[in-house]
């Protein structure tokens, strides 16, 4: 099960996680994206590992982990979590060369795809799945599962994120935090000059480019 580093419980399935158990099936948590935090929260799950394709570390020790967990010599993993939490770069990254296709944009992934790590592993690309009685779009868009180019209502997510997470966003643009949150959002699109004709503030397009920076993890 992959989880992103930035956000491990909310980035945790828990109806894959379930119907995993329930089979009888092995279960790995790697936390990915550990390049973007600057440090190690604590992990309530077991076995976990944290792992950056980016820097490729942490590898070797998954690796380590999914042979330990069978006693089979031919080992098949199914490479499963949210859309947009690292699953195709962390493949690449144990494949050593470009196998699976990446992109910074959620569900990316379209099919399953077979791809052979190592001589005795193989891996199972597949397409990211949200939980089917999750709705909560805030949180989606927050962890990159909808990107910020498809989010039908910006504002409203960008605010709801600065009342969820207080200071975060205010700290980045270097403005002072209010409880008017939808001030605020006013107040950073003036700063970044985001203009329409006649001055207008657009805050349509600054909430989206807040939403970029959130999930390439500038923020």
């Amino acid at each position: 099960m992959m989880l992103d580093a930035r956000s491990i419980n909310e980035t945790r399935n828990w109806e894959i996680e379930s119907k995993v158990l329930a089979n009888d099936k092995p279960l790995i948590y790697v936390i990915t994206k550990s390049d973007l935090i600057q440090w190690m929260p604590r992990v309530k799950v077991k076995p976990y590992v944290f792992v950056s394709s980016k820097n490729r570390s942490g590898l070797r020790t998954l690796l380590r982990i999914v042979r330990e967990s069978t006693k089979k010599k031919s080992i098949t993993v199914g490479v499963l979590g949210y859309p947009n939490v690292g699953k195709s770069s962390l493949i690449n990254a144990l494949k050593g060369r470009k196998s699976a296709p990446t992109s910074n944009l959620s569900g990316h992934t379209k099919g399953l795809q077979m791809i052979r790590i190592a001589t005795d592993i193989m891996l199972l690309d597949t397409p990211g799945v949200i939980p089917y009685k999750e709705h909560d779009k805030v949180k989606h868009a927050l962890i990159g599962t909808i990107d910020y180019t498809k989010d039908e209502d910006p504002e409203y997510t960008i605010v709801e994120i600065m009342k969820r997470y207080p200071g975060r966003i205010e700290k980045y643009f270097g403005v002072r935090k209010i409880i008017n949150k939808e001030k605020t959002l006013e107040r950073i699109t003036i700063q970044r000059n985001a203009l329409k004709k006649g001055g207008v503030p657009d805050l349509d397009r600054m909430a989206r480019k807040i939403l970029q920076l959130i999930q390439s993890g500038k923020i």
